[in-house]
Parts: structure tokens; sequence; C-alpha cells
């Protein structure tokens, strides 16, 4: 069986970062390349305002693209509908389709809004008309990060930890991505103090230094300058060893603990790092493998609407301190 998806939204993450990789590479960073690649999904077609965009995707994914989503759906019947748009306009678009069609999930860019009125209703449409809803925080998918989790919940990293976390575009746009994945890995959210109040990224969306205190640690957030560079990691220092996600996740080391070479009595860390496989050179399929386990009833690592939710509640009772 193999479930049908409409994309809403042909940008960078609908279409756009891997448009023009060759298709000999594994390289899969957009939904338009996961679902036509995955063998469980097919395109059904996609919408966009963008007359170009849409002769691109028609063009490239051999399916139709329409201007309206109400235009789309007259046409189609999706079991999955992905939200790439905007994320001011994530509410009105999920109230459209929910209007006019009643899919198995829908699968959300991240954060849910900007708004957390917005938000809340959103969670309760859809647990209204029984659809699945999830958000695209996509590293909860990659395969170091389950394995971090797994290594986290049975000890084998100890707890708790101290550590530090490194965003820039924004607390809420980018910095929402690691904020979910230390609540992933670190448990709930407990409190926050604020270090330094920081600038807002594009006027708007504010970038504070924050210590972050969670159920199974202590992280500090800091914001880095998008502008000059990109700069994503997280370190978390455990009393047997030190954890480096490093690069966005692209590279993911564990240095165990070794008796210092030279000094009896001293522990230092090990001078060979063991290195987590991750999967960020493909990581919107990694989504769409996880949406396939929804889908066959298996368990699976997505982040679920309700949970998107409290990760923007818990963020903006930080921002609200400001």
């Amino acid at each position: 069986m193999s479930f049908g998806v409409l994309i809403v939204g042909l940008g960078q993450i609908g279409m756009g970062y891997d448009l023009h990789q060759s298709s000999a590479t594994s390289q899969i960073y957009t939904h338009a390349r996961a679902f036509s690649q995955h063998s469980d999904f097919f395109l059904i077609a996609a919408v966009d305002p963008d007359k170009q965009q849409r002769e691109i995707f028609q063009q490239k994914y051999q399916c139709p693209a329409y201007t309206e989503i109400n235009e789309a759906l007259n046409h189609h019947n999706p079991y999955l509908v992905i939200i790439a748009v905007p994320t001011q306009y994530h509410y009105a678009t999920l109230c459209q389709v929910l209007e006019q069609s009643e899919p198995q999930a829908v699968l959300c860019e991240k954060p849910l809004s900007y708004s957390l009125d917005e938000a809340n209703v959103m969670v309760e449409l859809c647990s209204k008309k029984n659809v699945n809803l999830y958000v695209n925080y996509m590293r909860r998918s990659d395969p170091a990060v389950i394995e971090i989790k797994r290594r986290l919940d049975s000890g084998e990293i100890a707890t708790p930890v101290k550590g530090t976390c490194w965003y820039s575009k924004g607390f809420q746009h980018n910095g929402s991505h690691f904020f979910n994945l230390l609540e992933f890995w670190l448990g709930p959210f407990e409190s926050a103090e604020i270090l330094e109040t920081g600038r807002l990224w594009e006027g708007s969306d504010p970038e504070p230094d924050v210590r972050l205190v969670f159920s199974r640690g202590t992280v500090v957030m800091l914001s880095a300058w998008e502008e000059k560079f990109s700069h994503y990691g997280i370190e978390l220092l455990a009393t047997n060893g030190r954890l480096r996600y490093e690069q966005g996740g692209e590279f993911v080391y564990w240095q165990g603990l070794q008796g210092d070479q030279n000094l009896d009595g001293y522990i230092t860390l090990k001078n060979e790092a063991e290195t987590i496989n991750t999967g960020m050179e493909r990581y919107q399929w990694h989504v769409a493998e996880q949406l396939s386990l929804v889908f066959y009833g298996d368990k699976y690592q997505l982040c679920s609407g309700v949970e998107a939710l409290t990760t923007l509640q818990n963020m903006h009772s930080i921002i609200d301190k400001r």
C-alpha cells in the first residue's frame, strides 16, 4: 500500500533545497524529493501561487500543481497533506485543508504558528476532525538523534547533564528546532533564566541567551550571528563522557572516559571519539520513513502537534520575560 501526498508550498523545504541535486545523489532535503522517492508514498499534487514554481514541480515530478488549495482538493483526496508555506500562513492553510478534506494526517512546518492562540486552535481542529497532526522538527527522525535518546533513556549517557547549545536566525524560527530537540532528549522543560535579552532577528523574532532547566539537565542556549555564518550545535557533558552534536547534526560524537596516561589518579576524555552515524544528508526522507511507521501502526519518533504546542508554549513563556 502507498499513500497519496499533497504538498502545499513549493519554497525551499517544499521543493527548493535539493532541486538541482543529481538524481544519483543520496541527498534528500525537501518534501517533494522525499515523498517521491519513499516507496510507501506517491505525490498526487502540489499547491503554490507562483507560476514558475508550479511549472518546475510539474516538469520534475510529473504531477499537477494548482494555484489554490480548494482547486487541488476538488481534484484529489490526499492521505497526507504537507503544509510548507511561511509560518504566518500555517493557521489559514490548515483551516482551508480541513474545511474541504479529511486527510489521515497533516505534517506542518515548524513552528506551528507565531501565535499561541492560533496554534491551540490548530491542535483542537485536528483533534475534532480525527486528523493526526505532526510538526516537521526533522532532527527527531534522524538515526543519530534517536540513538542518543536511547542512550539517555537507558542511562548509557548518565544524567543529569550540563550543556551548551548554539542557535541563530531567531529563537522561534531556528531556535525552536533545538529547544524541541532538547525536550526530546532531556525530558520536560522546567524553568528558564534569561542571561541576555539579545536582538530581534529581522525585527520580530527574539534572540535571547537563556539558561534552560529540563528534568534531565541544564543547557545554556546562546544566539550566534546568522548574517556572518551559520552555526548550530549542542555539547552535553555527562559524568561519564561528552556528546558533541555539531554543524546542525551532520557530525555527532561521543567521548567516553579514560585514565590519564601521564598523571595517576586523573580521569580524562578518551582521545578517540566514537562517531554516531547520522542521516542528515537525507533528513527529509527519514521524516517520510517515520510517517510510514505511523500509518502502519509502528512506534515512531515524530513530533506530534501536542508536543509542538508544548514547545511553543514553553518558548513563549521565555519570550514573555524579555
